[in-house]
């Protein structure tokens, strides 16, 4: 094929070379002409017999060429990315902060390095105060407490069960059935799939807590305003409870313990729920150390029960003037004497629930089977708790 792309070319200078002389070359340009129309011919039947055969080797070369370039613009472009981890700590932590609790959450699932960063107490500390930190005061953590040493204990059963069992498997593949007589297996009462992966949650993680509240499987004690839907023997009172949250309603679920029954009430909203305002168990008289200080026009909260069977609620009231006294400000005395007036004002004058008369000096339980029995006395210093109190008045006076 060279050969011959060659000749034709020396023929083409070797004609313009003797142009002056027509005549005589007139004949060589017929031949050159037969000539270069078989060398065309010749090379395009070259061409279509072994275009085939060429094609895979230029697919190959542009492969090489353009895979050359991938890896290149690859290498280019691990070099220039930064990664998330490749943050300072200061950096991460504050871009963490921002995240919402599933966020944080989905964050912890991409590896091993963000699981331990988002699982940090001080980033769940924020939303636990932010969604729950009027709910969940000192005796909710206190049950968190128990309910985590609870489960520890069941995953420790569990743990030495199954060991225990692997052992005697064993023991039954190894020695004669006749040496060993194998109990029947055990099985664990809770269900439980225990795994031995590193990467668990802490129970005792604020993670954990915060996850536990959300999906409603951690019942936590609180209090409940005007419990039972707003039953009229409830209104302007505020009764312990064990409750569990339902997020696809955003609301909560109760369950009330009274001598003799139990009492469930749901959607709860979360206007009438609040942590207890002091660490005093439901059964138990509350020491007050507000008595000395309380003087007419007050706003107080004093336990009350039907009987001694039953648990305190606390009822909001008022502090009174003395019969004796005229309501005059600049000539009462009523807060030197030591008997000091409880005013119910939701109930109508006359009514026998509308007053009670307790001594300053003598913190005891006071009352009788007929009217129950009050406790302790706690003052209200915040408006806000005064201001709540008021938004759940009855809409008409009470008998």
């Amino acid at each position: 094929m060279l050969y011959l792309l060659i000749s034709f070319v020396s023929f083409i200078l070797l004609s313009k070379s003797f142009t002056h002389h027509k005549p005589m070359l007139q004949t060589w340009e017929n031949n050159l002409r037969l000539i270069s129309l078989k060398f065309w011919s010749g090379s395009s039947s070259f061409l279509q017999k072994n275009w085939i055969s060429l094609q895979p080797i230029t697919s190959k070369l542009k492969k090489m060429v353009t895979s050359g370039s991938n890896v290149e613009g690859q290498r280019e472009e691990r070099e220039t990315s930064l990664s998330l981890l490749d943050l300072p700590d200061l950096a991460l932590g504050c871009i963490l902060e921002k995240l919402p609790p599933s966020g944080l959450f989905s964050m912890a699932a991409v590896c091993s390095s963000l699981r331990e960063s988002c699982k940090s107490d001080h980033l769940w500390d924020n939303h636990m105060k932010h969604k729950w930190g009027t709910l969940i005061g000192p005796a909710a953590y206190r049950q968190w407490q128990l309910h985590v040493a609870s489960r520890n204990r069941t995953r420790h059963y569990c743990l030495k069960t199954r060991k225990k069992g692997l052992m005697e498997s064993l023991a039954a593949i190894i020695l004669p059935s006749t040496w060993t007589t194998l109990p029947q297996s055990v099985t664990c009462v809770c269900n439980c799939k225990v795994k031995g992966s590193s990467h668990s949650l802490p129970v005792h993680s604020i993670m954990s807590l915060y996850l536990s509240l959300e999906s409603g499987k951690f019942w936590f004690p609180a209090q409940v305003y005007n419990r039972e839907h707003g039953n009229l023997g409830f209104l302007l009172s505020c009764y312990d409870a064990q409750l569990r949250y339902d997020s696809r309603t955003n609301t909560f679920q109760a369950r009330y313990s009274p001598y003799g029954r139990r009492v469930v009430e749901e959607n709860i909203p979360w206007d009438r729920l609040r942590a207890a305002p002091v660490d005093t168990p439901p059964y138990k008289l509350h020491v007050s150390d507000c008595l000395h200080d309380l003087k007419p026009g007050d706003h107080i909260e004093i336990q009350w029960r039907r009987n001694n069977e039953f648990p305190y609620g606390w009822w909001y009231g008022v502090i009174g003037h003395l019969e004796l006294c005229n309501g005059n400000v600049n000539h009462c005395r009523c807060h030197y004497n030591d008997i000091v007036v409880l005013e119910f004002r939701q109930h109508t004058p006359g009514s026998r629930w509308r007053q009670m008369m307790i001594n300053r000096k003598d913190n005891r339980e006071e009352g009788n089977e007929a009217d129950g029995f009050y406790g302790g006395v706690r003052k209200l210093y915040n408006d806000e708790e005064i201001a709540r109190w008021k938004r759940l008045w009855p809409s008409q006076v009470l008998e």
